[in-house]
């Protein structure tokens, strides 16, 4: 603070002294003579009020708030504001001197008054110019004497323009630019910032061969976001640098990194994950900066792949302090000691806490005092849950039921349920005891609707497949591919949704501050309870698994071979979004994210179900579960038996 403080005086300081100059040699420069010796005779009555208001001037366009370092366009403009204002001021002062009580001609004039200001603009503007220049110079020349990695950029002008300035001013490191590829042909044979636009995407061997023939081989390809579009050809351009060696990594967009919106680009290595889907949904990061902002926030689940991109975004968003817990050690570990988050500002704590165990839960929760809890533990594998569907009873359902009320309990804002696309018309395990959490939710959502004191709002978010997700089927792709095959696949005709782990979590956050925004005070006809992420068009898991092939280097059936397998037990073909009978609610302003009004049972038979089913996981008793499971999800053991007896005969011939 006291270092500010000192940096705001020698700013003010500099601009008053620089005003007084410019009034001086504005004289200096326009009178001569009595006229000059007139005038600066009456500067020590005229001038040091007229630096009182110009400081005043100078604090309302703000030039304190800027540092000189980052000086712009726009800091040009305030300035140019600011003389304004200061030179108008001149030409009513001169029409008060001019009346015959006082002077009786114009001690300015309107030629000295243009002179000033053309003047006043050089001293402010030019020193914060200057200041810039000679930071920008050091900077680079420590930029170039660090730079150890000849690289090739690639991508449109604006894009390139962001990754140097990043280079130059050391926040991405090690990078030696020796060139630009850009997918404009205006752009060739240009110069950016310095650097030479030596062509397009497919000049790419010409280029490095050039480069190499000169002594400065190219070891890494850097790939910004207009590179991978589309339009681009990413995948060409994939295959053009494996054919010759080079190692290509992304430029994360300017507050896509784990560090937030106010973060300069970030590198990461180039996965095939970030080529397969359509472009990413706009995130309204000042909705989620203004709605995290100063609060506390429980993760459960917060080791996995889901919760802990969630604790990344949370802190991210500016959230004050977040609680991870998880029931794995080594998840827990691998969370707390994440770089993002040993550099956050937050208050980051993690507990080992089994959200099976009610009282454990309920202390941790109410420790913490959280402003949000966002529920993400779970066990979400299909085949494991149809086989040992107990345990996915005591997680998702009795596990969620303790998450909920807890949160209820400690007085918390809202409670997030990260729910599943499989929760609509359910035909497996895992999809009936996340579509029963819902209900319990909703239910609990209903009871603290009427309750005037700081209700908790309980919502659930649903999403389909998460790329880099455990369990994801990117991942088992990959590792077929890398060992030559076969990549199996269930059906010719699956489909799925898939989004990347950040939209995901961007996306709860989002619907979770319209459940404690717009829809918490929102008619009950229009209050929304659960919540859809839009995850565009389907993608069919042979094409899927086809595309990975070609873009690992490989040709789909010639040289690595794809196995259909048929559906497991739980699984279907096709995914949907909304059940039939949920009545849809409309997000204005909000994009990415759907909603439905709730639809559950009435406590009273939510809590008999919730207690047949206690009595069946201790008892063992899978038909009297799935029969609780039928009462509270109509018609599910009847699609429940139909995709079983589709799943059989595959399951049949794999075991052959």
């Amino acid at each position: 603070m006291q270092q500010r403080f000192y940096k705001t005086a020698v700013m003010v300081a500099h601009d008053l002294a620089a005003t007084a100059a410019a009034v001086v040699l504005t004289f200096l420069f326009r009178f001569q003579g009595g006229m000059l010796d007139e005038r600066l005779h009456a500067l020590p009555l005229l001038l040091p009020p007229f630096l009182a208001f110009a400081g005043l001037v100078y604090a309302r366009f703000r030039l304190y708030r800027t540092k000189w370092r980052f000086a712009s366009l726009q800091d040009l403009a305030g300035i140019v504001r600011a003389a304004s204002v200061l030179a108008l001021a001149l030409l009513v002062t001169d029409w008060v001197l001019v009346s015959a009580d006082l002077y009786g001609f114009y001690f300015f004039g309107k030629i000295a008054i243009l002179l000033y200001w053309v003047l006043q603009i050089f001293f402010l503007g030019g020193a914060r110019l200057a200041f810039r220049y000679l930071k920008d110079t050091r900077s680079r020349q420590s930029s170039a004497r660090a730079a150890t990695v000849p690289t090739l950029l690639l991508g449109r002008g604006a894009d390139i323009d962001v990754l140097i300035r990043a280079i130059e001013a050391g926040s991405v490191k090690k990078l030696a630019p020796r060139g630009i590829l850009s997918p404009r042909a205006d752009e060739r044979g240009q110069f950016m910032r310095g650097v030479a636009v030596l062509g397009g995407f497919p000049d790419l061997e010409r280029v490095v061969a050039d480069l190499a023939s000169r002594g400065e081989p190219v070891r890494r390809l850097v790939a910004t976001p207009s590179a991978l579009v589309p339009e681009a050809s990413p995948d060409d351009l994939i295959a053009r640098a494996r054919r010759l060696g080079l190692p290509l990594a992304r430029v994360a967009g300017l507050g896509e990194g784990a560090q937030g919106a106010n973060q300069g680009p970030e590198l990461a290595p180039l996965e095939i994950e970030d080529l397969l889907l359509r472009p990413t949904v706009p995130i309204d990061r000042a909705r989620l900066e203004a709605f995290l902002t100063g609060r506390r926030v429980v993760v459960t689940g917060g080791g996995g792949s889901i919760g802990s991109e969630i604790c990344l975004r949370a802190v991210a968003f500016g959230a004050a302090a977040v609680l991870v817990l998880d029931a794995s050690e080594p998840a827990l570990h691998g969370i707390l000691t994440h770089p993002a988050i040993l550099a956050a500002e937050a208050a980051v704590t993690g507990v080992l806490a089994d959200i099976r165990d009610r009282e454990r839960t309920h202390q941790v929760i109410a420790a913490f005092r959280p402003d949000y809890v966002l529920h993400a533990a779970a066990l979400k594998q299909v085949p494991y849950l149809e086989r040992d569907w107990q345990e996915g009873i005591k997680t998702n359902v009795f596990g969620s039921i303790n998450v909920a009320e807890a949160a209820v309990a400690a007085r918390a804002r809202a409670l997030v349920m990260i729910s599943t696309d499989k929760a609509i018309e359910p035909v497996s395990q895992l999809g009936v005891t996340k579509r029963f959490a819902e209900m319990v939710a909703q239910a609990l959502d209903a009871e603290q609707s009427t309750r005037p004191d700081h209700p908790t709002r309980l919502i659930a978010v649903r999403f389909g497949n998460v790329l880099g997700s455990a369990g994801s089927v990117v991942p088992v792709f990959k590792a077929q591919i890398a060992r030559g095959g076969p990549v199996t696949v269930t059906d010719p005709e699956m489909v799925r949704y898939f989004m990347t782990v950040r939209e995901a979590c961007d996306l709860v956050l989002t619907a979770a501050s319209h459940a404690d925004g717009e829809a918490r005070t929102a008619p009950d006809s229009e209050r929304a309870a659960v919540y859809v992420l839009k995850m565009g068009q389907p993608v069919r898991i042979a094409d899927l698994a086809e595309r990975m092939i070609r873009l690992a280097g490989f040709e789909p059936g010639a040289e690595i071979e794809i196995a259909f397998t048929g559906a497991r037990p739980g699984e279907r073909l096709n995914e949907i979004l909304f059940a039939r009978d949920e009545p849809r609610v409309a997000l204005p302003g909000i994009d990415g994210v759907m909603a439905a009004r709730p639809n559950f049972a009435d406590r009273v038979r939510l809590d008999a179900w919730v207690a047949a089913l206690r009595t069946a996981v201790a008892e063992g008793d899978r038909a009297a579960a799935e029969a609780v499971f039928e009462a509270a999800v109509p018609h599910f053991r009847e699609r429940h038996a139909q995709q079983v007896a589709r799943s059989a005969p595959a399951a049949a011939m794999s075991a052959a």
